[in-house]
């Protein structure tokens, strides 16, 4: 690979002739080899137009000519439509705390294409990083990135999968199956009740999603090194966040303390604990999914989902719930980033957390591996199940558990007689009840109904 010489306030090193970046990328490409793994794409694209933003604030405050903003802006939106975009940001996650080569990544590629719209080289620390610090760039660029995912990919595939479970729900409406607590048969419930449940579920994590949403648009932008907005014009912070809203379309505002936004990430962990609420709620989704699902001959086969690849190498005909188990391992691993987060959340050491690009990676991580989990999880299993009434049925009926309603009427110790005997001798608990209370056989159906039981009461 044929190099260059650059210099930085180090000293010069090689970097690959043609790459976009300068000394201080390369140095962390160096010095780093960790795990490969550069941030993600929706962090970059984020710190680019927080760089594209902050040119138009300083021109309009005068700190950066009308042409060197101009240049600057060119250089990040000839980024932004870049396919191969992530070739000019190769530094690992893993890399200093505060993000800084990850910030200096970005002010080096804008500058050198930036330069090319100028009759003037632009320099990435004077001009580009213009009135911003590294310890406000990257909270930020948490912030912004974990506002886009939201609104543009987690959130509509929550209402996505949520109103997909509620239309299932009443196609379902006129199922009757076994209840089951403990995994132990339980009074009945209708279909449409159990896919109701899992979409109140996801409706409470909408809502906290959207009020959590209402904090990852308070920025740090303006507090630079410290907080204290140090070689930031004043209205700086004011004036970034209104062109940043007109560049994303979300609105961002300066944080009401930038010490606490740069010297902690407590907005990214609770972000991170509901995303995790999430995880949690897709595990139990994808957990009831399998179990009705499992047989078809040996476990319950009270729902058929969809076939949609061999489930086995050596068992011919076998299909496995593959929908769900990815959903599962998606949940799982949402909870171990959380972990993380966590941990590098409690490295807010006096003026600066030091776990950032740490923290960004594996929050954007869960946000799109629950948003592409949760479209599967409702186009690829809940629109396309099928239910086996003839199985549902079969146990339904012979529910020794039904007797609950009897006990009003009989009381709790003759009905759990009457249980277990219907246990014990196989037999469906309207025939045991009719030998062994007064009531007829008429009054026993009406009352043991299982669809007229899930309303409540007799």
């Amino acid at each position: 690979m044929k190099m260059r010489i650059e210099k930085d306030s180090m000293g010069e090193l090689n970097v690959p002739e043609k790459a976009l970046y300068g000394a201080q990328t390369q140095r962390a490409i160096n010095n780093f080899p960790i795990s490969d793994e550069p941030l993600p794409e929706a962090f970059i694209r984020s710190l680019i137009m927080i760089k594209a933003a902050a040119a138009r604030a300083n021109e309009s405050l005068e700190c950066l000519t009308p042409d060197l903003s101009k240049a600057i802006q060119n250089a990040c939106e000839e980024l932004l439509n870049d396919k191969h975009l992530m070739q000019h940001f190769p530094v690992d996650v893993f890399q200093t705390g505060s993000g800084t080569s990850s910030n200096m990544n970005a002010n080096e590629v804008i500058a050198t294409l930036a330069s090319a719209y100028h009759d003037a080289p632009v320099n990435p620390n004077d001009h580009v990083n213009y009135g911003q610090s590294s310890n406000d760039v990257i909270p930020s660029a948490i912030h912004v990135s974990a506002s886009l995912e939201l609104t543009g990919h987690l959130i509509p595939a929550l209402e996505h999968l949520k109103d997909t479970i509620i239309k299932k729900g009443e196609a379902l409406k006129g199922f009757t199956k076994t209840g089951r607590t403990h995994l132990m048969d339980a009074m009945p419930v209708r279909l449409d009740q159990t896919f109701h449940g899992w979409a109140a579920q996801l409706q409470d994590n909408i809502d906290n999603l959207n009020y959590l949403l209402s904090k990852t648009t308070q920025l740090a932008q303006g507090g630079t090194a410290v907080g204290t907005g140090v070689n930031a014009h004043p209205e700086f912070a004011d004036t970034f966040a209104k062109e940043l809203s007109d560049l994303t379309k979300v609105t961002f505002t300066p944080g009401n303390n930038f010490f606490a936004l740069i010297g902690s990430q407590d907005t990214a962990v609770a972000l991170s604990g509901q995303l995790k609420a999430v995880a949690v709620t897709y595990m139990k989704i994808a957990n009831d999914l399998r179990w009705m699902n499992s047989g078809p001959l040996a476990g319950l086969g009270e729902i058929c989902l969809p076939a949609l690849q061999p489930g086995s190498s050596i068992m011919p005909g076998k299909v496995n719930p593959v929908i769900p188990e990815a959903t599962a391992m998606v949940a799982a691993q949402v909870i171990g980033n959380d972990a993380a987060i966590t941990i590098g959340g409690q490295s807010g050491n006096f003026e600066l957390n030091v776990m950032l690009p740490m923290i960004a990676k594996n929050l954007l991580n869960s946000i799109k591996l629950l948003a592409n989990s949760g479209q599967l999880l409702a186009d690829s299993a809940i629109a396309t199940l099928t239910v086996n009434e003839e199985k549902l049925n079969e146990a339904l009926h012979r529910n020794p558990i039904l007797v609950t309603a009897l006990n009003p009427i009989i009381g709790y110790a003759k009905a759990a007689d009457i249980a277990k005997k219907a246990y014990k001798e196989g037999r469906p608990v309207v025939d045991v009840a009719e030998e062994e209370t007064e009531l007829s056989r008429d009054e026993l159906l009406a009352l043991l109904d299982p669809a007229k039981l899930t309303h409540g009461g007799l």
